[in-house]
């Protein structure tokens, strides 16, 4: 029975460990699209960000002006880093404090997207823990930085 187990597990690895870089490149691509759509609301409407962020918007320690403007750009740059794939593990660990803080600063969040944020923030985190993946520019260049195997013959 444990052999059988043992066998089953070891299938199911080979068949899910190829796709791991796949998962990590389909949730970056995920939070990248939401934020990055968000972020070109506020710089659309600018007038109407001013205001949420003075008005509603209960962001801590920062100035209702140059919170709206980190916000802004929180939610257009770190997305294309997202996708990117590059300085992913720092880049999606400041975009869970975005995420965050965005669930903290507005109230109104708790009672429907609250969930949404969540899911977001499951996504993000398995880019900090585990990185972007192959399918990146992190994995890219960290193969340029590596020497090239060269055989020794003796």
């Amino acid at each position: 029975m444990l052999q059988l187990i043992t066998k089953i597990d070891e299938l199911s690895k080979a068949i899910t460990t190829p796709l791991v870089s796949l998962l990590l490149l389909f949730t970056r691509i995920w939070v990248a699209i939401i934020f990055f759509k968000s972020g070109m609301v506020k710089l659309s409407s600018w007038d109407s960000t001013l205001y949420l962020f003075e008005y509603e918007y209960q962001v801590p320690v920062l100035p209702w002006q140059l919170a709206a403007y980190m916000g802004t750009a929180a939610e257009l740059i770190l997305p294309v880093f997202m996708v990117l794939g590059l300085l992913t593990r720092p880049m999606a660990l400041i975009l869970f404090v975005f995420n965050a803080i965005a669930v903290i600063s507005y109230p109104v969040l708790w009672e429907g997207g609250f969930y949404d944020h969540q899911l977001w923030g499951a996504m993000i985190l398995m880019n900090v823990f585990w990185g972007a993946g192959a399918i990146s520019a992190d994995f890219a260049v960290s193969k340029l930085g590596q020497k090239p195997q060269t055989a020794t013959n003796s």
